[in-house]
C-alpha cells in the first residue's frame, strides 16, 4: 500500500488522533510524552509524562486523555524499540488528563478499590462522556498481571471494575450505536463483544467472541 512519511524519530509512538487542524496528536510511549505532529513533520512535545503513555482519547471537555502504563524495560534489537518487563522504577499506572492549550497534566485516578492500576493500555469515550479502558498489565521476570477493563467519569470522581479476569486486554472501542464494548485480548488472539445494559455496565457472562486468530492482537 502507498504511504507517505510525515515524521521520523519518534519513540515508540501510539494512539494517534487527527486533530482539525491538520496536526496528530500521538504518545511516544519510550519518550514518555504526548507529542503533535504538524503536517510537516515537525515534533513538539505537548507534556512531558513520563512512565509509559500508551493510549490517548479527547475527551467531550477538548482535553486529551492519557492511559499511562507505567512504563518498560526497552530492548533495542537492530535498531527497533520493543517493549519489555516491568521497569525497576515503576510505580503503578494511572489515567491523566492534559490541556493542550497549557500541556498542564492532571493524574484522574491511581487505584480503583484500593488496587492500583497495573498498566493502562488504551480507552474510548462513550456519549454519555464516561470513559472504558483496558489495563493491560505489567510482566515480570517469572509471572503476569491478570487485569480487565474499568469504566470511570472524566472528572476523576468515580471508577469502578467493569471486566475482570482478561489476558492482557489491549484495544478497547464502541459499537456505532453503543451497543457492545469491544475489547482485544492480545494473549489469546480473540476480541470480545460485550454487550452494555447502561452506560459503564456489561454482563461479563454475555460476551460473545467478535472474532478469533491465529497471532495475538493489539487494535
Amino acid at each position: 500500500m502507498p504511504h507517505t512519511r510525515i515524521a521520523e524519530g519518534l519513540k515508540f509512538p501510539e494512539g494517534p488522533i487527527a486533530l482539525p487542524n491538520g496536526d496528530v496528536l500521538l504518545v511516544e510511549i519510550a519518550r514518555g510524552t504526548l507529542s503533535r505532529v504538524t503536517p510537516d513533520g515537525a515534533v513538539t512535545v505537548v507534556a512531558d509524562l513520563g512512565g509509559g503513555p500508551n493510549g490517548a482519547a479527547l475527551g467531550p471537555d477538548g482535553k486529551c486523555y492519557v492511559c499511562n502504563n507505567g512504563g518498560f524495560k526497552w530492548i533495542e534489537r537492530d535498531g527497533r524499540l520493543y517493549p519489555g518487563e516491568q521497569p525497576d522504577d515503576y510505580r503503578g499506572g494511572r489515567i491523566e488528563c492534559v490541556d493542550l492549550a497549557s500541556g498542564e497534566t492532571q493524574t484522574l485516578y491511581t487505584h480503583c478499590d484500593g488496587r492500583l492500576l497495573r498498566g493502562p493500555n488504551d480507552l474510548v469515550f462513550d456519549r454519555s462522556g464516561g470513559l472504558w479502558f483496558t489495563d493491560h498489565g505489567k510482566t515480570r521476570e517469572r509471572e503476569r498481571d491478570r487485569t480487565g477493563v474499568f469504566y470511570a467519569a472524566a472528572d476523576g470522581s468515580f471508577i469502578r471494575e467493569a471486566i475482570f479476569p482478561l489476558e492482557g486486554p489491549n484495544g478497547i472501542g464502541l459499537s456505532a450505536d453503543e451497543s457492545e464494548l469491544y475489547v482485544a485480548e492480545t494473549m489469546t488472539a480473540r476480541l470480545w463483544a460485550y454487550p452494555i445494559s447502561e452506560p459503564g455496565v456489561v454482563d461479563p457472562r454475555q460476551r460473545r467472541l467478535a472474532a478469533g486468530a491465529a497471532r495475538m492482537i493489539h487494535l
